[in-house]
């Protein structure tokens, strides 16, 4: 275990309701979400106040409406949210360069060494969440630990507005004693699989061997035996590079039909491959994600052994993706694509490859384009 170095992790508060509470005074301590408010909307973002009705990120519009009768639901405005964004980094740019983003409204820092010379990372945090305060006018949390792993789960124990300092010789007891839900990557269904073999706490998890956590959870189960043990030597990096791209469309009405199902996935298909050329990214596998009416959600991927740039081709195996895929009779609601596991091959070339598919406009691609045995 690294007890040297000092991270912190900033995370706003209900970022895009606090925005638009700020904005608003007429919105301040009123149940408020923010998102989409056609039938089929989901909710972006919930106010603390809304928060009290069981309403949270990813809901259904719909339900969220239900447990809460007087609920106000508000458009996204992402230019605001994307300038308050650009503060909170101008500030956090001013202890360190060390920051790396997770998302408009979050962030890792290495205030080991900062500019200022501050001896203490606690400090640094206070001030980044005062600046951020006096700055914006909106409230931050924040942890502090030796690793990534435990400042983010830090600066979740105090919010709203709230400060976490999880000291080097605190940190055996502390994740000894983390309900295994809050081990980055546990999700409800890992968490069964988990409490059906005795595992509930990190103390749980520090009986068993890397040999069988690996047996029984794959890859994640080497990073779940690390982690118990804080060893978790991640840098905060200011240049993350990005692993994926992808796109996904919500439907107004359910679909039903098959035929329909691959029209749209081709329109998904011709837009991941627009973000590719944007970011010059290139991968190998695709992931097809299908969440159905009753908001059960299924995934398939399939890795190749050469880069995915055409449209042509992601939809071949899209459609042999699909193909095994059964449709319940309440139909799909949300069909997406996904290309990862970014490789080096193609990446300089891709631009040019990508960009015929949008000048041909009368391209189709057909069922054996670009196949392979």
């Amino acid at each position: 275990m690294d007890v040297s170095r000092k991270i912190i992790h900033v995370d706003m508060d209900a970022f895009f309701a606090s925005v638009e509470q700020r904005d608003n005074p007429e919105l301040r301590g009123k149940p408020l979400v923010v998102g989409g408010k056609s039938e089929r909307g989901v909710v972006a973002a919930a106010s603390y106040e809304a928060r009290k009705f069981g309403i949270h990120s990813a809901m259904a519009m719909q339900k969220a409406l239900k447990k809460c009768s007087n609920l106000i639901v508000v458009r996204p405005r992402m230019s605001a949210y994307k300038a308050v964004s650009l503060q909170i980094r101008d500030i956090f740019l001013e202890y360190t360069d060390l920051v790396e983003p997770l998302s408009l409204d979050e962030a890792f820092l290495d205030v080991t060494h900062n500019k200022k010379g501050m001896p203490s990372a606690s400090q640094v945090a206070q001030e980044i969440r005062s600046l951020i305060k006096e700055r914006t006018g909106l409230t931050a949390s924040a942890g502090v630990s030796i690793n990534k792993f435990l400042a983010k789960v830090a600066s979740d124990i105090n919010k709203p507005d709230g400060f976490t300092l999880i000291k080097p010789e605190e940190a055996y007891a502390f994740v000894a004693a983390l309900p295994i839900e809050k081990f980055f990557g546990v999700g409800k269904v890992t968490a069964g699989k988990m409490h059906s073999m005795g595992i509930r706490t990190g103390a749980d998890l520090l009986q068993w061997s890397k040999d069988d956590l690996k047996s029984a959870f794959g890859k994640a189960g080497k990073s779940y035996y690390h982690i118990v043990r804080n060893e978790d030597s991640r840098p905060v990096n200011p240049n993350r590079a990005r692993h994926s791209v992808g796109t996904e469309d919500t439907f107004e009405q359910d679909l039903h039909d098959r035929e329909e199902m691959l029209n749209r996935l081709e329109v998904i298909a011709y837009e991941v491959v627009k973000r590719m050329e944007k970011s010059h990214f290139v991968g190998k596998t695709l992931t097809l994600k299908v969440k159905f009416a009753d908001f059960r959600q299924i995934t398939r991927s399939r890795t190749l052994d050469h880069s995915i740039q055409e449209v042509g081709e992601i939809m071949n195996w899209t459609r042999l993706l699909f193909a095994p895929v059964e449709i319940p009779p309440q139909g799909v609601r949300l069909l997406g694509l996904t290309i990862s596991n970014a490789c080096e091959e193609g990446i300089q070339t891709a631009r040019q490859l990508v960009l015929p598919f949008f000048a041909e406009s009368e391209h189709k691609p057909t069922p054996t384009q670009g196949m392979t045995g």
